[in-house]
């Protein structure tokens, strides 16, 4: 059972204000990575990574929201990976079960019909989103319950969605 609410969270969002104080700036979004690779020292440990993690989401975002635009899953598969890698080693948000099912849906891999996974949330447990083909979407769904609980004696839920435009308003 994981929760957001014992301490993590707030940790990670004091480190990610510590962060803009030692490097003077009002927003992350004003941040790059050499400002962040120039300041490692100072930043100091973990307050450093996770700045990396901050500004290199920043850009992996617009990198994605771009490719999605394009239709190009080539792009997006490997910026889901990255998302997800720096999720777990620079912000330290996500677990062990989390890890085990993006790995279930990577070995599976593109020729399988995976696009790319990655946690989703706040992190701490919930979980993860995985990019496939439609119409190998239940093939997948079928192969990441069996394999996770294969691994983790725990049976998931698993739903497929479509992507949508999400909250807006309708005429």
């Amino acid at each position: 059972h994981h929760e957001l609410s014992d301490g993590g969270y707030a940790a990670r969002r004091k480190h990610t204000e510590d962060g803009l104080a030692i490097l003077g700036k009002a927003s992350w979004r004003d941040v790059t990575a050499a400002d962040v690779q120039s300041n490692w020292e100072a930043l100091g440990e973990p307050v450093n990574r996770r700045s990396r993690h901050v500004v290199g989401e920043i850009s992996r975002t617009i990198a994605a929201a771009s490719a999605l635009a394009r239709n190009d899953f080539e792009t997006l598969g490997p910026l889901m990976a990255a998302s997800h890698d720096s999720l777990r080693d620079d912000f330290e948000v996500s677990c062990k079960e989390l890890d085990i099912m993006v790995e279930i849906a990577r070995k599976i891999g593109r020729n399988g019909g995976v696009i790319g996974a990655r946690m989703t949330g706040g992190g701490f447990g919930g979980s993860t989103v995985t990019l496939c083909e439609s119409g190998k979407a239940s093939e997948i769904a079928e192969t990441l319950a069996t394999e996770y609980e294969k691994a983790t004696g725990i049976k998931p839920q698993i739903f497929a969605s479509r992507p949508s435009l999400g909250a807006h308003l309708v005429d």
